[in-house]
């Protein structure tokens, strides 16, 4: 049974899809002018647009891989499951409640640190420095209310 969910994630003003959308559109008027202006004789301003799209398209790919970065943290009856997911890449954790750590850090932008017989995972990534210390008073109240209820 389920207990308690956590998931911490990008603030994301535009969807991978979406950017796609954008690029592909910027592509196109971008190719529009440069071949007017190469029938004008201006074969330059087509070279230069063709860097101009490779160069923002690599800085979109960038965004669109993490675009979807992820935290999803679970308490279940017995473990704590963080599920992390960065460029697509899944890495999930299992933490027995009964063990586990926060470990505090001593600097504001430093991660959560999760610890828990030798398992240690940094969580928080995409939370601000208040979310940050918000998250760990709830999920201390939340261990502290395991322990209590004997689970």
């Amino acid at each position: 049974m389920i207990r308690r969910e956590w998931n911490l994630k990008r603030n994301c003003a535009i969807a991978p899809r979406q950017l796609a959308s954008f690029y592909a559109s910027m592509c196109v008027t971008s190719l529009l002018v440069a071949t007017v202006w190469t029938v004008r004789g201006a074969w330059f301003v087509l070279v230069f647009a063709m860097l101009e799209m490779l160069a923002v398209g690599l800085a979109f790919l960038a965004y669109a891989r993490h675009a979807t970065d992820r935290e999803h943290i679970t308490m279940q009856d017995d473990c704590l499951v963080v599920e992390v997911v960065q460029a697509q890449e899944v890495r999930q954790y299992r933490l027995a409640l009964r063990s586990i750590r926060i470990v505090g850090k001593s600097s504001r932008r430093e991660l959560i640190c999760l610890e828990a017989d030798g398992v240690r995972v940094e969580v928080g990534r995409f939370l601000t420095e208040w979310r940050r210390r918000e998250f760990v008073r709830e999920l201390q109240q939340n261990l502290e209310h395991k322990g209590a209820s004997g689970g």
